[in-house]
């Protein structure tokens, strides 16, 4: 049976503007259905989006949205979390707002581990202003900064979230929604900072200038660069090198979450509790 997503969609913004056979659009609907398994209403989420290709995700949804300037996403949502810690909160930023100029406030959000729902949709290069080199470009490939082929290291995400202390990480791909979907929910579900990485295919300037001139080529480049967990866990570090592991690779259920904190500190100004001290936090450090 279709699903009907025109209860959650802005239709006067119907066609979207992205490309034909981006995979926004197929991580626009895979959040719209999450977000419903999830039982929340449209007035208890709030979409903020960035610059760049994903960033007119929250122009497409109907819910309270907010379209901030380029890698400022987390940074505003921070302060929309923190004045109604109610409220589902989902950024979505491409990988240049994200880890770039935006790499400082992605690096904060995970350290202080606050429940906001991050949506990193990695394409592997700036779409939007038509090819640069963003820090997930694999090396070698062409770009219009680095035309004779791009020499900068390759930022692996995942990693990157996990060792900034992000206690959800997970990655998936736009060739199977539903994994997209189930990653989504179990992100949602969680109490801290989800760190959802979705990666994308940009055929339009990415593929059709290294050789993957077509969506489908694009998509079986990602598909050969993958690797579901469980595998991947199996191969040497050598066979490992240059694959990327999908699913979800890291969940702490222990780690506190900054909002909860921050209303302790909230009461211990006003009198209702003993101030914070560092026998609080012994088990984290």
């Amino acid at each position: 049976m279709a699903y009907n997503y025109n209860k959650f969609l802005r239709l006067q913004k119907m066609p979207t503007l992205w490309c034909w056979g981006c995979g926004d659009g197929v991580i626009l609907k895979a959040t719209i259905r999450a977000i419903e398994k999830m039982g929340w209403t449209q007035d208890d989420v709030c979409v903020v989006s960035g610059i760049g290709c994903s960033g007119r995700f929250s122009s497409y949804v109907d819910f309270n949205t907010v379209h901030t300037t380029h890698g400022r996403t987390i940074a505003y949502a921070t302060g929309i979390k923190l004045a109604n810690p109610d409220k589902h909160v989902i950024c979505v930023a491409g990988d240049g707002d994200a880890l770039a100029i935006g790499g400082n406030h992605t690096i904060h959000g995970c350290r202080r581990n606050i429940d906001i729902n991050f949506i990193l949709i990695n394409n592997f290069i700036y779409g939007l202003t038509n090819s640069q080199t963003s820090p997930t470009t694999p090396q070698g490939m062409w770009t219009v900064t680095q035309k004779a082929g791009n020499i900068d290291p390759t930022f692996n995400a995942c990693n990157l979230a996990i060792a900034a202390g992000a206690s959800f990480v997970g990655c998936e791909t736009v060739l199977d929604p539903k994994k997209i979907e189930r990653l989504l929910v179990k992100g949602f579900a969680h109490n801290g900072f989800s760190f959802m990485e979705i990666l994308s295919n940009c055929h339009i300037n990415l593929g059709r200038k290294n050789k993957m001139a077509s969506a489908m080529e694009n998509l079986d480049w990602i598909d050969s660069i993958t690797m579901a967990k469980a595998k991947f866990d199996k191969l040497t570090k050598e066979e490992q090198l240059n694959l990327l592991p999908t699913g979800v690779l890291h969940h702490d259920t222990e780690a506190r979450e900054y909002c909860d904190m921050y209303q302790e500190i909230k009461d211990a100004h006003q009198g209702k509790r003993a101030k914070i001290t560092q026998d609080d936090f012994a088990k984290k450090i």
